[in-house]
């Protein structure tokens, strides 16, 4: 891509990050987060000075940044309950976090994550209230329901995945665009057919009946199953000649099919891939979070991309980044009660890690699409 436009300066910079080994790119993360950090507290301070209590925290100021950024990141690891919680978020962003890898990795934007997530946990949810009848109570009859609600769930979102990869691959539609509209399509589908078929009697929302309390599973349970997922993705992708082939179509389509890819065919491969493992990362909402489907699912699907983009789109990344926004999520919840810090001040602060951790990687990309440096890593 012709990049003269670009003034020299810049241009030697992104090429920089672009060619940037492993040891300095995190170089660059750690100083980007002690860098958040600090904007983050004066941000904080200052907050504070037009913020109205009783007596001031922290010199003149109503909120004291060293206790925010306590029970932001330390709090969590003090008690079971937000333990537990932390977890349990983990484990939910190590499957969309993968799930957005893995189409980063074949040089495709997976921002349909959410959506194939919705459809995911709708199908898991479906076939966990048909099979309660008809299997035995107990953990034997438990395990055989979630086993196959995963797999449905796993199914249906890499189906529904495939669809803008098929577009992509043989119509050139840009995958940005048709997965965002897909986010939409799926909630309303998802919201049609619980509504007017399978809304759980007497309730005054829009959900399913609830799984079998036999196939629902504890947090630690599903963050296993997301280490083993993370083990077998990285496996995958660099391990087999399926992977390479993957990810070489994402690095050059030209030199992949001359070298006898069907690029085609792995485009839509990656993003079916990268769909059934947002589909079992609904799946995994159902049975250990919510134990039903219902509206208003959480953002995980976008929290996943924030996930893939801090962890340099790497699976062994999401093991650091997945924890990380887990540990933020479980301390957020506590902040507003302990401390008395708006709620929205803590997304500020939550937004300025996100925001400086990910921009580099973020440049990074944008060079190595732009065909500057030496290729990417």
């Amino acid at each position: 891509m012709n990049t003269e436009w670009l003034p020299d300066s810049v241009a030697k910079l992104l090429g920089r990050l672009v060619d940037a080994s492993a040891g300095e790119r995190l170089a660059v993360s750690v100083a980007a987060v002690v860098a958040s950090v600090l904007l983050g507290g004066v941000v904080t301070f200052v907050s504070g000075l037009f913020a109205e209590c009783a007596t001031p925290t922290f010199g003149p100021s109503c909120y004291n940044p060293l206790s925010v950024y306590y029970y932001l990141f330390l709090s969590p690891l003090t008690s079971s309950f937000s333990l537990s919680i932390m977890a349990e978020q983990t484990s939910l962003l190590l499957f969309t976090g993968l799930a957005v890898a893995v189409s980063f990795r074949a040089g495709l934007f997976n921002i349909g994550t959410q959506g194939q997530l919705v459809l995911g946990g709708l199908a898991a949810a479906l076939t966990a209230v048909a099979l309660g009848p008809v299997l035995p109570d107990g953990a034997i009859g438990g395990a055989i329901i979630a086993t196959v609600a995963m797999l449905a769930g796993a199914t249906v979102g890499g189906l529904f995945a495939a669809i803008p990869g098929a577009l992509k691959a043989y119509f050139d539609a840009n995958e940005v665009i048709t997965t965002i509209m897909l986010n939409f399509v799926a909630a309303d589908v998802a919201f049609f057919l619980v509504s007017t078929y399978f809304q759980k009697p007497g309730s005054g929302s829009i959900e399913t009946r609830d799984v079998p309390e036999a196939a629902t599973f504890s947090p630690v349970v599903a963050l296993l199953m997301g280490l083993v997922l993370v083990a077998a993705t990285t496996y995958l992708l660099w391990g087999t000649s399926f992977g390479y082939d993957l990810r070489t179509a994402g690095l050059q389509t030209e030199a992949a099919e001359y070298a006898g890819v069907d690029a085609k065919r792995m485009v839509v491969a990656s993003m079916t891939l990268s769909g059934a493992i947002g589909g079992a990362g609904g799946a995994i909402w159902v049975l250990m979070a919510v134990g039903r489907w219902v509206t208003g699912v959480p953002p995980l699907g976008f929290d996943g991309i924030t996930v893939s983009v801090l962890a340099s789109n790497n699976p062994l990344g999401v093991l650091l980044a997945g924890p990380l926004f887990g540990t933020m999520s479980a301390g957020s919840l506590s902040i507003d009660f302990q401390l008395g810090v708006p709620r929205q001040l803590v997304g500020v602060i939550r937004g300025l890690v996100i925001l400086f951790v990910a921009m580099p990687e973020f440049f990074r990309m944008l060079g190595a699409r732009w065909g500057l440096g030496g290729g990417v890593q």
